[in-house]
């Protein structure tokens, strides 16, 4: 990756790798909830950027904004871990998942109209073993067990999820 010099008044000649660098390093440390917070404390480190610019560097860094229990944080690209996505996991499974079915070596869930992709967008963050990957229509996901995983071993391991507290 090549360093490139932010040329703006107020930047000091901080590089663009220098202050990503240190966005993702904020992140990590703590809740940053908005491009303003990320502002502010990126200010308190002495690094100055505009918003437009750290808006640009949170789409080049892949940062996703989630939503948990504690409200919302930005993270960079696989932080999320599988632990923090399943309670995601089972509030998507209890609200949206109508049925099952294994049908040749694949897994087909139902859902009610529309509401596909957000399970299995939740299917696929939670980042189970068991699962390869997920493909959505409207009301139906195509489910693909991981290599030598029954999509029985798949639906056990759904409803599990779903009973646990």
């Amino acid at each position: 990756m090549y360093a490139y010099s932010c040329d703006m008044p107020g930047n000091d000649g901080v590089t663009k790798t220098r202050r990503q660098h240190a966005i993702l390093s904020l992140v990590q440390d703590e809740r940053l909830a908005s491009q303003q917070a990320i502002r502010d404390r990126l200010l308190e480190v002495g690094l100055d950027a505009t918003q437009s610019t750290i808006s640009r560097d949170i789409e080049e860094l892949g940062l996703a904004k989630v939503h948990d229990r504690d409200g919302s944080r930005y993270v960079a690209p696989g932080a999320v871990s599988s632990a923090g996505s399943i309670p995601l996991l089972r509030r998507a499974l209890i609200e949206f998942a109508l049925a099952s079915v294994p049908a040749n070596g694949l897994l087909i869930l139902r859902t009610p109209p529309g509401a596909a992709n957000a399970l299995a967008e939740a299917v696929d963050r939670a980042d189970l073993d068991v699962v390869a990957g997920t493909v959505a229509g409207d009301n139906t996901i195509l489910v693909v067990p991981a290599d030598g995983v029954s999509p029985t071993a798949v639906a056990d391991t759904l409803r599990a999820v779903t009973e646990e507290r």
